[in-house]
């Protein structure tokens, strides 16, 4: 059975996907990238192979998110995919008419407007973290919460209140002065997640044409409450796609197919890359005054990629080994 592999590594996460015949999902995992994505690859890869049935042949792979050139490196990928590409493929293979695509991971936001299959305009927050999901995990943490209880509490409030949501830590503070006045736990919920669809909003989607049909992606699209929100805000059906957690990598894995029908064979290295020790080095080069700091990946005494350099001195010639020098 001929199939192809996805991989999303993110700074929070790290999702895996296989696609296979009729662009049926045949397995996908995602696990916590905490600050070391070589690990998390390495262990993804093996959970992942455990999941596919025996006769299952990865014929391509593909990378996204913003750490898809390492991990590109190591699996082999015949694409890396910036995350806007791999999510809007991935969108418009769900429903092909989507015209606005919400995304909200742990560290970041975006939205991705499409006209006619077409990624047409984009936005990313990347500085802000009252817009992510990782500023809904601390909240529902200092409410003594699951993330998953959160939301259905968001659900059962008859009378939010309102936070402050332009920034995390007035977000927090407010939040902490709702509960000393006495607001429920239900009420508070709400009030959070109506912060981040307005911060969302008023900065992510500032000046986007949003129209439907709206794709709601990325880990937070499983919190009902924040669907709610958005659907309450915009007055329009938010769909949640069924694999909204593993989007990247779906798309990921939709372009490695793409690829590989164009080029006829893959790279991809296979799931033993799990047992590969890669070691990374870094190097400032001297050869300019940019002084750019050269990253260099190894496994099995090879240099598999250097990358850094403005120049392309390095990176241009990966198999010479001048970082030794």
């Amino acid at each position: 059975m001929q199939a192809y592999l996805g991989i999303d590594l993110g700074s929070v996460s790290t999702n895996f996907l296989v696609l296979g015949p009729n662009s049926a999902v045949l397995a996908h995992h995602c696990l916590r990238t905490q600050g070391d994505p070589i690990t998390a690859i390495k262990a993804g890869l093996t959970q992942l192979k455990k999941q596919l049935a025996p006769g299952v042949i990865i014929c391509g792979a593909g990378s996204t998110g913003s750490g898809r050139h390492l991990a590109g490196v190591m699996i082999g990928a015949d694409t890396v995919k910036n995350e806007i590409t791999a999510h809007g493929i991935a969108a418009a293979h769900e429903i092909p008419a989507v015209q606005t695509v919400l995304e909200i991971g742990g560290q970041d936001s975006k939205i991705i407007i499409l006209r006619q299959g077409m990624v047409t305009d984009f936005a990313m927050n990347t500085v802000c973290a009252a817009g992510t999901g990782s500023f809904l995990d601390r909240q529902a943490e200092r409410l003594g919460l699951s993330i998953e209880h959160f939301g259905q509490l968001a659900l059962e409030s008859k009378n939010p209140v309102r936070i402050a949501g332009r920034c995390a830590v007035f977000a927090e503070s407010d939040m902490i002065h709702k509960q000393q006045l006495g607001h429920s736990m239900e009420d508070i919920s709400r009030g959070l997640c109506q912060a981040l669809v307005r911060n969302y909003l008023n900065n992510v989607a500032k000046g986007k044409e949003i129209l439907a049909p709206i794709l709601f992606q990325g880990g937070v699209a499983a919190n009902r409450g924040i669907k709610q929100a958005f659907e309450e805000a915009l007055e329009q059906e938010v769909i949640v796609p069924k694999h909204h957690a593993v989007m990247g990598a779906l798309g990921a894995a939709l372009l490695a197919k793409q690829t590989v029908s164009r080029k006829k064979k893959s790279s991809f290295r296979g799931f033993e890359v799990s047992h590969w020790n890669f070691k990374v080095r870094t190097k400032h080069c001297n050869g300019c005054s940019n002084t750019c700091e050269v990253v260099k990946i190894t496994a099995k005494g090879q240099i598999l990629a250097c990358w850094g350099d403005r120049c392309g001195r390095w990176s241009a010639d990966p198999l010479v080994n001048r970082l030794n020098a």
